[in-house]
């Protein structure tokens, strides 16, 4: 049986007055998500536990199970999935373009963040080819643009993951020094490469102050004139998704970090582009999981209901949301022509607020599950406060993927092992025992 998981990024979101105290997704017109939600169970979901902020390639990784501790950090999923070159001892830090403001007490404040910096990517690769590299104690820094005000930032030398970021994201706010986290195993490590970053970006500011490399731009005024980094990582020893879950896995999405997520956890990946129509987009996406003959676990992914709670507002959200139901059209069909050769998951990574402060915010999201050897309950739309009601509860982390391998009757009986290795899955890859006979008598081989 297969399994398709479609995930909506950033679908949850909070209820508001304008929307008749519903949020964009319950007002929303979703007859075909309706539809999935009446067939099978629905719930809520958290992939850590509610009331955490999670950002989206941490959500992804919990969700398939992994430990927290065990993330190897963004920067890393994002080097990987833009094809960085990097070494496994070396730390990514994900870096862009900024402009300052000092106050009288030498502070630098973050005036414009990186989508408020103009120009595109050939104008902005002048800036970053200022400070493109940079060496200090032995710590080597090279940066690498990979969009328009998006890079890499690659630590080579005796460096650790376990620092702090600089960048405060929301704009008046100071910028952070970069500190060694108080509970890391490396403290002298932690410390020098803390010390080492601070240093590199007091270089870029002396470096990006100079004049600017085209002094006919029409906004000088807006160049930019500091680096901010944020969420640095490192490769860790990963178990792969196929051997800790008994899985075929494939992923279809857009964006790099979720490449990067697929290669280290050892997803084959289809790299789709997102277009003026997210529906059609998304029916596209769900007919390749269908027809996909290689695979028994399909994730697909759409970016944009995170990308319109960030720029617009719930009314626009739930326009777009009416919009993506569209794309479950063909799903549905097949659900309801073929509901035992198919699991289908429908669910959120996060919710993300139209109207907050709150890059992310940490309430849980809507999932049903149709299809596969589910018990259907009484509810029958899909929304964040309809799934309260249904027969899934409340799940968190790897309960996702248990359920998915009880639901398409993969899952193992706890307390049976069968080989060297106990797994949440039943496997026919075990050693078989065998017997040889001998002159009459029987002896093991």
């Amino acid at each position: 049986m297969k399994a398709i998981l479609v995930l909506l990024d950033g679908l949850g979101d909070r209820t508001y007055a304008r929307l008749e105290h519903k949020t964009p997704l319950a007002a929303a017109r979703t007859p075909n998500l309706d539809r999935i939600a009446a067939m099978g169970a629905n719930g809520t979901y958290h992939a850590l536990s509610p009331g955490y902020c999670l950002p989206s390639e941490m959500a992804h990784f919990l969700m398939f199970g992994y430990n927290l501790a065990d993330f190897p950090g963004r920067g890393l999923l994002e080097a990987a999935g833009g094809k960085v070159p990097f070494a496994d001892s070396d730390v990514l830090v994900l870096a862009h373009l900024c402009r300052i403001k000092i106050d009288t007490n030498k502070r630098a404040f973050l005036e414009h963040g990186r989508d408020d910096i103009p120009g595109d990517r050939d104008f902005l690769s002048r800036f970053y080819k200022q400070i493109s590299a940079y060496d200090y104690k032995k710590i080597n820094f090279r940066l690498h643009q990979t969009g328009r005000n998006d890079a890499i930032l690659t630590l080579s030398g005796h460096v650790s993951a376990d620092i702090s970021d600089s960048d405060p994201v929301l704009e008046k706010s100071p910028v952070a020094r970069v500190m060694p986290l108080a509970r890391t195993k490396e403290p002298d490590r932690a410390e020098k490469t803390a010390a080492a970053l601070n240093h590199y970006l007091a270089w870029c500011a002396d470096r990006l102050t100079a004049p600017a490399p085209d002094p006919g731009v029409p906004t000088p005024a807006m160049n930019p004139n500091f680096l901010v980094t944020q969420r640095a990582g490192k490769r860790k020893p990963l178990t792969a998704f196929a051997e800790k879950w008994g899985f075929s896995p494939a992923m279809i999405a857009s964006g790099s970090v979720y490449q990067g997520l697929a290669m280290e956890l050892g997803f084959d990946f289809t790299r789709v582009r997102d277009s003026a129509d997210p529906g059609k987009d998304l029916a596209e996406r769900i007919q390749a999981a269908i027809d996909d003959p290689n695979h028994d676990f399909i994730h697909v992914h759409t970016k944009v209901p995170d990308q319109v709670s960030h720029r617009e507002t719930p009314e626009r959200k739930a326009e777009v949301i009416s919009a993506l139901d569209s794309g479950f059209s063909g799903l549905l069909n097949f659900l309801e022509s073929k509901e035992k050769d198919i699991l289908a998951v429908v669910t959120a990574d996060h919710s993300t607020p139209s109207c907050s402060e709150l890059i992310h915010s940490g309430e849980t999201v809507p999932l049903t599950m149709a299809g596969g050897a589910i018990r259907k309950d009484p509810v029958y739309r899909f929304d964040e406060i309809a799934a309260t009601a249904g027969s899934l509860g409340q799940l968190r982390g790897a309960d996702l993927m248990h359920m998915i391998l009880n639901s398409t009757d993969r899952a193992m009986l706890q307390g049976l092992c069968l080989g060297a290795h106990k797994r949440a899955y039943r496997s026919e890859n075990y050693p078989a025992f065998t017997i040889n006979k001998q002159k009459g008598s029987r002896q093991l081989s």
